[in-house]
């Protein structure tokens, strides 16, 4: 069911957006070659708790981990581990947190000191592709939109879209209706009103869109094993377009 929220709803939702935000900013500064991902996933932890809120993926569906870490081929859901950050690199957090009872969820994908030509390109447009998502959001239109702006600016600049994998309602529960994939056919798919609160977030891949799962059943990844993107915000539905509750 997609529920509205209330104005005092929408003030915790801020608050738990600006958590995020400032948990993101805060991790990348240690984002260096060195740094194991343990060391990242630690350092998220004591900083949401710092700030009166408490991390939303910790144990959600068994996840053994309190943001999950990405790297590379890895599209989503890496499990923090000793895994060593190299220049190079590429490496997604996807953090959440809890303000009494409501969440904010963002992912961001950031350098590991100088990466490759290819690999700039694809943080650039998987950026960009986010921000052609958000331009459909506003009341009146629907959730067919925002995909469809996400797979034609992929489509145009040759990236794969991860379909199997999809945005979400964001509320009391970090995984709320409706789904909002990064496809979709225009004026198609559930209406937006004002007062919803959605997290966009294209996962693009230098290569094929075809993904797979690894044997710790959690870490999805590329099926060429190519480099993967994910950029994604919360963001509420405003009279007259959206509000990013997730800025970093």
């Amino acid at each position: 069911m997609i529920t509205i929220k209330t104005e005092e709803e929408i003030k915790l939702m801020r608050k738990a957006g600006e958590i995020v935000g400032l948990t993101h900013h805060y991790l990348e500064n240690y984002i260096k070659p060195g740094i194991t991902t343990k060391k990242l996933n630690d350092l998220a932890r004591k900083f949401i708790l710092d700030h009166d809120a408490t991390p939303s993926f910790e144990g959600l569906y068994g996840f053994p981990g309190t943001i999950c870490i990405s790297i590379n081929e890895e599209v989503v859901h890496g499990i923090p581990s000793k895994r060593k950050l190299k220049e190079g690199d590429i490496i997604t957090l996807d953090i959440g947190a809890c303000y009494k009872g409501y969440h904010g969820d963002s992912a961001w994908t950031y350098k590991v000191g100088k990466v490759s030509s290819d690999k700039e390109y694809l943080l650039e447009h998987t950026e960009k592709a986010l921000y052609e998502g958000l331009k459909a959001v506003k009341p009146g239109n629907r959730i067919g939109d925002i995909g469809y702006n996400v797979s034609a600016y992929a489509s145009k600049h040759n990236l794969g879209v991860v379909r199997e994998l999809v945005g979400h309602g964001v509320g009391s529960s970090v995984h709320e209706d409706p789904d909002v994939p990064n496809y979709g056919r225009q004026h198609t798919g559930p209406l937006l009103e004002e007062g919803m609160v959605i997290a966009i977030e294209p996962m693009l891949n230098l290569g094929t869109s075809e993904i797979y799962m690894l044997n710790d059943d959690w870490t999805i990844v590329t099926a060429d094993n190519k480099p993967s993107a994910h950029f994604e915000h919360t963001v509420l539905v405003t009279k007259h377009g959206y509000e990013i509750l997730t800025k970093r």
